[in-house]
């Protein structure tokens, strides 16, 4: 187990024998296969003004959507038919959905024989628990930063400390609790990415979401320098190592940087890839960060696409659930 201070120097110095290792423990701990997530991105709406998202409120420039729960349902009865084991249910802070909306839902495709995860934002008790009873099974809320000071300059009318309340509501509730930070935020340290991992593993986490920053061009971060992909690759190193049995999505954030991006994030400790299942078209107005990778335009295809990617890196797709493996 790291220290601070001895995460703080990995992520400061060349050390390619902490991919290595994170690999091994990854093959030790989770083994070869990849679980697939189908995400449908159902809304586009948001009411927050985080500094570094496209869907932020206060960006004009985006052409803005929701899907009826008719379409969502489709949508996940078309992945799980394509043979996806999980659904991410995707969208900004949209209050359309009410809690009602959300558990009509959730219980439809929970008939379809596969899991649900959700990331729809900050909620009270009652809503999270009301998903749990309807059937959700996760929950991923990214915390981007655990440092203060830099959580209220991104995140404009927000507070770190109802963030943390919501992952500790989740894991009371009995979900898969899912988090993550984004790497490369103008004011960032090496230190406070440390303590991002540290905050983590003093979670206990079940999946970790970690992606480098894009600027997109509609929002204040624009002029920006996007984050640095060997860095991101070594914060999934290190949380492997640290978390051992946990779920990490290989995300397109680092496909978008670089064409071998998610490969490297395999072969860095993630056993996670979430297609887009989203229909063709929305898919592209879900713009967090400009110029996001996607398989191709079907649930079907991109299952087909992954395992052949896959193939050729000796890896193969689950054909469970995903659960952590306790």
């Amino acid at each position: 187990m790291f220290s601070r201070e001895e995460i703080i120097e990995i992520l400061n110095k060349p050390a390619e024998e902490i991919f290595t290792l994170a690999d091994k423990i990854r093959q030790e701990q989770v083994g070869n296969e990849v679980h697939l997530r189908g995400l449908i991105e159902f809304s586009n709406i948001c009411k927050r003004q985080c500094k570094y998202c496209g869907l932020r409120c206060e960006n004009k420039g985006i052409s803005r959507y929701r899907m009826t729960p008719d379409e969502i349902i489709l949508c996940a009865r078309n992945a799980a038919e394509a043979g996806y084991k999980t659904v991410v249910l995707q969208s900004g802070e949209d209050e359309y959905y009410s809690r009602d909306i959300l558990c009509k839902i959730i219980s439809e495709i929970k008939k379809l024989n596969i899991a649900v995860t959700l990331s729809v934002g900050e909620k009270s008790f009652e809503d999270y628990q009301a998903y749990r009873e309807s059937g959700a099974d996760r929950y991923l809320l990214r915390i981007e930063t655990t440092d203060r000071n830099l959580y209220q300059r991104m995140h404009p009318g927000a507070d770190i400390n109802n963030r943390i309340r919501c992952l500790e509501n989740l894991r009371e509730l009995g979900y898969e609790v899912g988090t993550g930070c984004l790497v490369g935020l103008p004011g960032q340290t090496l230190e406070s990415l440390a303590d991002d991992i540290l905050f983590f593993k003093e979670i206990n986490a079940d999946m970790i979401g970690i992606g480098p920053l894009i600027p997109h061009p509609d929002t204040p971060l624009k002029n920006c320098n996007a984050g640095s992909l060997k860095i991101a690759l070594k914060v999934i190193a290190i949380t492997r190592i640290m978390l051992g049995n946990i779920n990490i999505p290989a995300t397109t954030a680092m496909e978008t940087l670089d064409p071998d991006g998610r490969m490297l994030a395999l072969k860095s400790g993630a056993n996670v890839i979430m297609p887009n299942v989203t229909p063709v078209i929305y898919k592209d107005k879900y713009e967090i960060y400009p110029n996001k990778i996607s398989f191709s335009e079907n649930a079907s295809q991109s299952r087909q696409f992954v395992e052949e990617i896959l193939k050729k890196a000796g890896r193969s797709i689950a054909n469970d659930y995903g659960f952590r493996k306790r």
